[in-house]
């Protein structure tokens, strides 16, 4: 079963755009780190459901305009708009090789697996992979996300918040479609879809939203 992993927030400033979410919400933020092949940094929000906030930015545009990853061509064109609200987020799978067979099944158009890295201040390396199904007829649709032997958790307990990002309310003009993209059991007309640690609601005419609360 699919789980919320993050939600993506562009911004010329991170740091500035991070602190200010965290005073008007009573949060923790840290400092994520550089993604040099892509021209980008993070801060971030984590959550107790195993969720976080990323706000990202660009540190060499350059690098960023040549990147063919869609979610940094997606931060460089939002950035570019001057968009700083959410924009994308990922889905957690530890099953991508089985959603690659399923959209091959379905003739359904995805990136290879875009893969990424990071150090941390414990001198551990986080590695993930990225996997974005493509479809024309709808906007940007979440990508999926696997990550590797280190788990995406903080080491200072103390940076969670003690909070849940409890639903996502995404802008969606075929629902079906959707949930036939991502596998997911959902009753017919449904536009509520229950992930391991989050709920999605999706309906027409909403921008990208979410929702943070106690569980």
């Amino acid at each position: 079963m699919l789980a919320l992993d993050h939600i993506i927030i562009p911004a010329h400033n991170p740091k500035e755009a991070a602190e200010e979410f965290a005073r008007k919400h009573s949060l923790r933020i840290t400092k994520g780190g550089e993604h040099p092949h892509w021209g980008t940094y993070n801060y971030l929000a984590y959550f107790q459901n195993n969720a976080y906030i990323e706000w990202i930015g660009i540190n060499d545009i350059e690098v960023a305009q040549q990147s063919t990853n869609p979610l940094i061509e997606q931060v460089v064109e939002a950035l570019s708009n001057d968009i700083e609200h959410p924009v994308q987020y990922a889905l957690r799978t530890d099953e991508m090789n089985q959603y690659m067979e399923h959209f091959d099944a379905m003739e359904f158009a995805y990136s290879e697996p875009f893969t990424g890295s990071r150090g941390r201040p414990d001198g551990s390396v986080l590695e993930w992979k990225m996997l974005f199904p493509i479809c024309p007829t709808m906007n940007p649709l979440p990508f999926l996300i696997e990550w590797g032997d280190v788990p995406n958790i903080p080491t200072d307990p103390e940076v969670i918040n003690k909070l849940s990002i409890t639903s996502i309310t995404d802008e969606r003009k075929n629902v079906e479609s959707f949930k036939k993209t991502f596998h997911l059991p959902t009753r017919a007309g449904s536009e509520r879809i229950e992930l391991q640690n989050s709920t999605i609601h999706l309906h027409v005419g909403h921008q990208l939203t979410f929702s943070i609360d106690e569980e």
